[in-house]
């Protein structure tokens, strides 16, 4: 069954962020909330979390899957983004985006879309996340933690755990978060084109 570590929303117990990093680092998954709905988290370099995501979420290898990120620094060492791109990304980061944008090299194609070798990338405005992806000292492999037949994303942390007690390894209760997802932006082909309109205000990009 899944852990469940009930942490502050806007000062999670350093302790239990340490418990949660490492249960992360050695190939655990686990539910956590964000500045947007839940989502489905894990260490980016496993291919094991890639395939249980993907069954959980019954999604094909052609899912954009999000890496959740610290910084815009660290964005840019998993991304090609050119000075136009910086300055968006600067405009709206952290905050309810996930962009879409050309890999580098360094990342693992299973990772990437299988034709276009793009990744999504966020830096979110959570706390708890924050103090994870701090404590890890790099990013998180993520996915919005929607079920198959379900319109929404799950958001209440006895229900995830509930639906999902055989599937994760851990889940993060800091109280309900919200049920949009993020907008997401593709940004791999120059001008800001929209994939999915979510919690994100789209008027700054030219998009609403």
């Amino acid at each position: 069954m899944a852990q469940l570590f009930t942490v502050h929303p806007e000062n999670p117990q350093p302790r239990l962020i340490r418990q949660a990093a490492d249960i992360l680092r050695a190939g655990g998954l686990a539910a956590i909330p964000t500045d947007c709905a839940y989502s489905l988290v894990g260490h980016m370099g496993d291919a094991q979390v890639l395939d249980r995501i993907r069954r959980i979420r019954n999604v094909d290898v052609s899912h954009h899957f999000t890496l959740m990120c610290r910084d815009l620094s660290e964005i840019a060492n998993l991304a090609r983004v050119d000075n136009a791109q910086f300055r968006l990304l600067k405009s709206a980061t952290p905050g309810a985006y996930t962009f879409i944008l050309e890999a580098t090299r360094e990342l693992p194609r299973r990772m990437l879309h299988p034709k276009r070798k793009t990744i999504g990338l966020r830096v979110p405005d959570h706390p708890v996340v924050s103090s994870l992806l701090a404590e890890l000292g790099e990013p998180l492999l993520g996915s919005t933690l929607l079920l198959p037949g379900d319109e929404l994303p799950l958001t209440d942390p006895e229900e995830i755990r509930e639906r999902l007690q055989h599937d994760l390894d851990l889940v993060i209760d800091a109280g309900p978060c919200g049920t949009r997802p993020t907008s997401i932006i593709d940004l791999s082909s120059g001008a800001p084109e929209l994939v999915r309109a979510g919690a994100g205000d789209l008027s700054r990009f030219g998009l609403d």
